[in-house]
């Protein structure tokens, strides 16, 4: 699998954005995620892409995050062209998963998320995309 991108949980998307789009990236997409509580910014410079995550509502995942550690770094997204398969791989090596189905996730993209215990302390995401 490749990198699909850096997930980011920030407390404002236009100012976690501006380092980023000094260094070339460029806004390639926004919108939000009812269904998490997050407002999403996909920014991208060629082939590499930065995620970043603002909670809409004190109960998101990224809210819980913030209060917890701060802003910083969230999780790696692996892009798989089989998300189903690859969760049941995962499942039958004893991963522990978050979502043991894909759930909707940002840009229409179906996604599921493996506990950082698994990867040394990094929540993984998997995207079901080309890259």
């Amino acid at each position: 699998m490749k990198l699909h991108h850096v997930g980011i949980a920030v407390t404002d998307l236009e100012q976690a954005a501006r380092p980023y789009l000094r260094l070339g990236y460029r806004l390639e997409a926004q919108d939000t995620v009812e269904s998490q509580g997050v407002q999403v910014y996909m920014l991208s410079s060629g082939e590499d892409r930065l995620e970043l995550l603002y909670a809409t509502r004190p109960d998101s995942a990224i809210a819980k995050f913030i209060e917890k550690r701060g802003p910083g770094l969230h999780h790696l997204a692996f892009a798989t062209r089989d998300i189903r398969a690859e969760l049941a791989k995962l499942a039958a090596e004893g991963a522990p998963l978050i979502d043991s189905s894909p759930r909707p996730g940002f840009g229409g993209h179906w996604v599921a998320f493996v506990h950082p215990k698994w990867s040394g302390g990094v929540l993984v995401e998997l995207v079901e995309a080309e890259k």
